[in-house]
C-alpha cells in the first residue's frame, strides 16, 4: 500500500492497567469507560526470538471467530474528512504515491512508489491535477493512487474498506507466512478498525483470525483495554515487537496489488478506434468477440466488438453513460467505448477469463466446495450492489462472469441485453436467447427484475457446483417454453452421485 514509515516513537507509547487494580481506581469519569490509564508501562521489554517467536499462549479471543474459507482488493481510501495529516504552513496539503503509475498519456505524470504531490485541483472526479514534489511536473494523477502524507492512509498495511471474506483471500495466498496481516475498516463498528492476521493450527490448519480495534472517547487505540495506544501506528508497532496476547506477533504486510483506475485517463470515455489495438481473441459469441488489447500502447485492456446492427449506437451510448457509474469491486469496470458502429466496449482485462470457461477448462475444475461457495457470494455481493442501484442484469450466467487472479469474480455485461435488436433474440427464443437462465415470466411476457436475476443466480449456482455443465441437460428451447407456459420448471436433475446428499437438496432448492 502505501510507503511512508510511521514516525520513530519517543518514550513510552503503551498505557497499561494491572491486572490486580480496579477500574475506577485508574480511570477518571470524565473520560468514560474506556478512558486512558495514568499508569504507564516502559516498552523496555526484549523481542521475542525463535521458531514460535511470535506465539503468546495467553490469547486475546479474536471477535466472531475464524473463517478457514479463502476469499482482494484493497487500496487506501480517498474519502478524507477532518483535518489532513501532511498539512504545511498556507494550508497546503501534501499527498503521497502508494503505488507506481507509469504515464498514459501526455497530460498524465509519471510516479513512483513513495513521490510526494501538491494537489492543484481536485474537483474533477477521479483524476486530480498535481505538482510533483520530486519533479516539480504538472499532470493528471489518478486520485486512488495516493493518500494524505503522514495519515493512516498512506500506511503500507492499511487496507480501507475491505470486508472480511476478501482480507481472508489475500491472506491465505500462497506465499504468505503466520503473522502476516493488513488492518481495515470495521464492517460492524463505525469508526473502528480491524486488525486480520494469518495464523495456523493443527486442528484447521491455515486460518486468519480478526481482532476489533477500538477507539477511545480522547482518540487513542486498543484492542484490549489494558494496552491503549496514541494512534494506529503505535499500535501496530507493539504487536510487531510482542504478540501480547495476540495469536502471533505481526511479521509482515500483506502483500497487495495496484487498484484499477477509475477510466483509462483523464476525459478518456469516448475514444478513437485507432488509439486501440486488438491482439489476442478471447472468444466469440452471438453477437460481436472478445479481444485482449492495449490502448494507447500503454494500457492492457478487454475489448468487446459488437456487429453492426447489434444495437443502437445512440441507445448504447445512453447506458454506458449509467453503466460507467455503477462502480463496486464485483463488477467490471466500463473504462471507455467507441459509439461508432463497430461499437467497442472497452473494460478491464480479467486474466482467467469467463467463469463458465475456467470451470470446465482451467484451474476451476479443481476447486472444492468452500471456494466455489466464496465465488458465490462474491457474485452475490455484485448483485445486491446492482438491485441497490435499482438496476438490473437481465442475463446473469457463468459465462458472464469474469475470474482474475486470486479467485476474484466479478459481474459483466450487466444491462446491455436489453439493448439487443436482434429478431430472433427480442422474441425469445431460438439459441440466441438464454432461456434455461431466464425466469418464466421474463422469458414468456419480457418482464424482466431483480427477481428474475435472483431466478438466474439460482441457476448459475448449479453452474458453479457442475462445472460448468449446461442446466436442465437434454432439454431443447421450445420444450423449456412449453413447460414454462404451462406451470413451474421441472427440477434439475443433476446425478450428484458422488456428492452428499446435502448438496443434492440445496440444489434442488435452487432450480
Amino acid at each position: 500500500m502505501g510507503c511512508i514509515k510511521s514516525k520513530e516513537d519517543k518514550g513510552p507509547t503503551m498505557k497499561y492497567r494491572p491486572d490486580n487494580a480496579p477500574v475506577s481506581d485508574v480511570i477518571g469519569p470524565h473520560v468514560g469507560h474506556y478512558g486512558p490509564d495514568p499508569t504507564q508501562l516502559q516498552q523496555n521489554q526484549p523481542s521475542s526470538t525463535g521458531p514460535a517467536a511470535g506465539f503468546n499462549p495467553h490469547t486475546i479471543t479474536p471477535f466472531g471467530g475464524a473463517s478457514s474459507i479463502m476469499t482482494p482488493f484493497g487500496g487506501a481510501s480517498t474519502s478524507f474528512s477532518g483535518a489532513l495529516p501532511g498539512t504545511f504552513p498556507g494550508g497546503v496539503t501534501f499527498f503521497v504515491a502508494l503505488y507506481d503509475y507509469e504515464a498514459r498519456t501526455s497530460d498524465d505524470l509519471s510516479f513512483k512508489k513513495g513521490d510526494r504531490f501538491q494537489i492543484i485541483n481536485n474537483t474533477e472526479g477521479d483524476w486530480w491535477e498535481a505538482r510533483s514534489i520530486n519533479t516539480g511536473k504538472k499532470g493528471y494523477i489518478p486520485s486512488n493512487y495516493v493518500a494524505p502524507a503522514d495519515s493512516i492512509q498512506a500506511e503500507e498495511w492499511y487496507f480501507g474498506k475491505m470486508g472480511r471474506k476478501d482480507a481472508e483471500r489475500l491472506l491465505l495466498n500462497p506465499g504468505n507466512n503466520r503473522g502476516t496481516f493488513l488492518v481495515r475498516e470495521s464492517e460492524t463498528t463505525k469508526g473502528a478498525y480491524s486488525l486480520s492476521i494469518r495464523d495456523w493450527d493443527d486442528a484447521k490448519g491455515d486460518n486468519v483470525k480478526h481482532y476489533k480495534i477500538r477507539k477511545l472517547d480522547n482518540g487513542g487505540y486498543y484492542i484490549t483495554t489494558r494496552a491503549q495506544f496514541d494512534t494506529l501506528q503505535k499500535l501496530v508497532k507493539h504487536y510487531t515487537e510482542h504478540a501480547d496476547g495476540l495469536c502471533y506477533r505481526l511479521t509482515t504486510v500483506c502483500p497487495t496489488v495496484k487498484p484499477q483506475t477509475q477510466g483509462l485517463a483523464k476525459d478518456a470515455w469516448e475514444i478513437p478506434r485507432e488509439s486501440l489495438r486488438l491482439e489476442l481473441k478471447l472468444g466469440q459469441g452471438c453477437f460481436g468477440e472478445v479481444w485482449m488489447g492495449t490502448w494507447n500502447g500503454t494500457t492492457k485492456v478487454a475489448i468487446k466488438t459488437l456487429k453492426p446492427g447489434t444495437m443502437s449506437p445512440e441507445a448504447f451510448l445512453q447506458e454506458a453513460q449509467i453503466m460507467k457509474k455503477l462502480r463496486h469491486d464485483k463488477l467490471v469496470p466500463l473504462y471507455a467505448v467507441v459509439s461508432e458502429e463497430p461499437i467497442y466496449i472497452v473494460t478491464e482485462y480479467m486474466a482467467k477469463g469467463s467463469l463458465l470457461d475456467f470451470l470446465k477448462e482451467g484451474d476451476g475444475k479443481f476447486l472444492k466446495l468452500p471456494l466455489l461457495v466464496d465465488m458465490a457470494a462474491q457474485i452475490a455481493d455484485g448483485m445486491a450492489f446492482i438491485e441497490r442501484m435499482n438496476y438490473i442484469h437481465r442475463d446473469l450466467r457463468a459465462a458472464n462472469i469474469l475470474v482474475g487472479d486470486n479467485l476474484v469474480c466479478k459481474i459483466a455485461d450487466f444491462g446491455l441485453a436489453r439493448l439487443i435488436e436482434d429478431n430472433e433474440y427480442t422474441a425469445r427464443q431460438g439459441a440466441k436467447f438464454p432461456i434455461k437462465w431466464t425466469a418464466p415470466e421474463a422469458a414468456l411476457y419480457g418482464r424482466f427484475t431483480i427477481k428474475s436475476d435472483g431466478w438466474s443466480f439460482g441457476i448459475l449456482l448449479t453452474e458453479l457446483v457442475t462445472k460448468g455443465r449446461v442446466p436442465y441437460p437434454g432439454e431443447n428451447t421450445d420444450k423449456m417454453m412449453f413447460v414454462s407456459h404451462m406451470g413451474p420448471l421441472f427440477p434439475i436433475s443433476l446425478k450428484l452421485n458422488s456428492r452428499p446428499l446435502s448438496q443434492s437438496q440445496t440444489l434442488f432448492c435452487c432450480g
